[in-house]
């Protein structure tokens, strides 16, 4: 930063990073002198000289190396579908309602959390305003009956989620058209209004046909539909594609028509391939779709944690490529996903299904770089101590990912429902606040660099903040050095001002820099004052 007709004469020290809250010593810090004090006049006849000003401006704009920010993505996931997480009944108030969201949300800001996986589409049904597809049987005990008062679910999540500095990930499940724990079908059931394009299972789930297009169709209007209308972080799917075997008793999936349609059209693939080329056009269609809409929304996936039995070597159990036609691995190699999520639900020592060696073997198919956050199994992984399990999973993620790190919990009731957990995560590897990892793969237009007002208050300073484009900014970082150590702390976006002590610990204030971030994580330039 350079500011006219001021000259550098001071230096302060020199730091490293750190995190939010975290301390770094050392840092150069370079002052700039107020230009408008007043000059004494020499030889002036018959006139007194004037001397300085023997009082120092209130505060100096300071080149300074800032510390890193602490990254990780640390977020939950929140089920609707059978009520299993929120709505935790479909009779519920609407005060009621928004009580368990508030809940929820205050205990993941408060533990450190950045990221809330919300499913807003559990099986063709919505928990938000829809022309498309009929209010939630999850929400109101009824398909097609809109809450009342009427409000709008989604919109709800996403301003309290954004108040707490959270971003908000919209869930779809992409081809369930009908749950067996959502009531009866009715008329305005998608089961019914597109039964066409719709299968029913053996075991009473109804099912989207992948292979048709008007499927393909359908499904992209509801994504580009909330992209579009609702200010999400993401959208997410989850690992079901076509269904698990077990969902129609071993029987081979019902799509008798659209192969033969295939066939007759001349294609030549196996009908495993042609159900695999399905799901993979849908898959990098929805995610060229999302960024022609809106380039910063993310696109995650969250796959069973499995590709195929030995990948890696020793390695046992369901195959998504078989069984699902879901090629997972081939949607990472391609870069279809801007984060990945296998559920990883094993515990490290695991025979057969290992989270050391699963995780490993994915990080080394992605080779183009997408973030890769393993799903952990927070409720009920099957081990003696779940919470130091758990805490072990994010440690060894840590050392495997390095500068990319983050996980997803499944879900937010081993979160509510264990003490023990969020006592083990935040007193461990969630001590302190962290922004999510940037996506460099994402175009995005640089911030402006906030402009920062320091007040003396006596025996405090009181900072307030400003930039040009408020509408770009999701987080404010500020960044405070006592002693020439630095201190950070990550802020929501309506925070704007903060009195910041002169002394604490027995150190001194010496000076304050701010830094806006947006809401793909990254960091504009800073502004920074020196404190006298």
């Amino acid at each position: 930063m350079r500011v006219s007709n001021l000259k550098l004469i001071v230096l302060l020290g020199v730091l490293a990073s750190c995190g939010s809250s975290r301390t770094v010593q050392n840092n150069t810090v370079k002052p700039v002198k107020n230009p408008n004090t007043t000059s004494p006049v020499k030889n002036a006849p018959n006139l007194p000289v004037v001397k300085p000003n023997p009082v120092p401006p209130a505060d100096e704009i300071v080149k300074v190396n800032l510390p890193a920010i602490n990254r990780e993505f640390r977020g939950a996931w929140v089920a609707s579908v059978a009520n299993i997480n929120w709505p935790s009944r479909n009779d519920l108030s609407i005060d009621q309602q928004k009580a368990e969201a508030i809940s929820m949300l205050d205990m993941l800001k408060d533990n450190n959390f950045n990221a809330v996986i919300f499913q807003v589409r559990p099986s063709a049904d919505a928990l938000y305003t829809s022309s498309l597809e009929p209010w939630s049987y999850f929400l109101t005990g009824e398909t097609g009956r809109s809450p009342f008062p009427n409000y709008d679910p989604l919109q709800f999540w996403i301003e309290e989620s954004h108040k707490r500095g959270l971003e908000l990930h919209v869930w779809l499940n992409p081809y369930r058209a009908h749950h067996t724990n959502g009531g009866a079908v009715n008329s305005l059931s998608m089961a019914n209004k597109l039964s066409d394009i719709v299968v029913r299972l053996k075991n009473g789930m109804y099912w989207f046909d992948p292979a048709n297009p008007k499927t393909q169709g359908h499904v992209s209007n509801v994504v580009k539909d909330i992209v579009q209308r609702y200010d999400i972080d993401a959208v997410h799917f989850d690992d079901y594609f076509y269904p698990y075997a077990a969902y129609n008793r071993g029987a081979d999936f019902p799509d008798n028509a659209s192969w033969a349609a295939y066939i007759n059209s001349g294609g030549t693939l196996s009908r495993a391939d042609w159900r695999r080329d399905n799901v993979n056009k849908f898959v990098e269609r929805i995610y060229k779709e999302i960024h022609a809409e809106k380039s910063y929304v993310k696109f995650g996936i969250s796959p069973f944690g499995i590709w195929k039995p030995g990948y890696p070597a020793g390695i046992t159990g369901s195959s998504q490529y078989d069984e699902l036609y879901a090629d997972a691995k081939l949607w990472l190699n391609r870069g279809w996903v801007d984060y990945f999520s296998p559920q990883l639900y094993w515990p490290i020592d695991s025979k057969g299904q290992g989270f050391e060696a699963l995780l490993n073997w994915w990080e080394s198919e992605n080779t183009l770089k997408r973030h890769l956050w393993p799903g952990l199994n927070t409720v009920e992984i099957k081990t003696s101590d779940r919470s130091t399990e758990i805490k072990n999973q994010i440690e060894l993620s840590r050392q495997i990912l390095k500068n990319d790190v983050g996980e997803v919990h499944w879900s937010i009731a081993g979160l509510t429902k264990t003490p023990s957990m969020l006592s083990t995560l935040k007193n461990g590897p969630y001590k302190e606040k962290a922004l999510v990892p940037k996506s460099p793969w994402i175009k995005a237009v640089p911030l402006a660099t906030p402009t920062l007002f320091v007040t003396d208050n006596g025996s405090s300073i009181r900072a307030n903040w400003s930039t040009k484009n408020l509408k770009d900014v999701f987080q404010w970082v500020l960044f405070t050095q006592y002693n020439g150590v630095w201190e950070t702390e990550i802020l929501t976006l309506d925070t704007l001002t903060k009195d910041i002590p002169k002394n604490k610990d027995g150190r001194s204030l010496n000076a304050i820099a701010i830094k806006a971030i947006d809401r793909l994580g990254n960091e504009s330039d800073y502004m920074a004052k020196k404190i006298k």
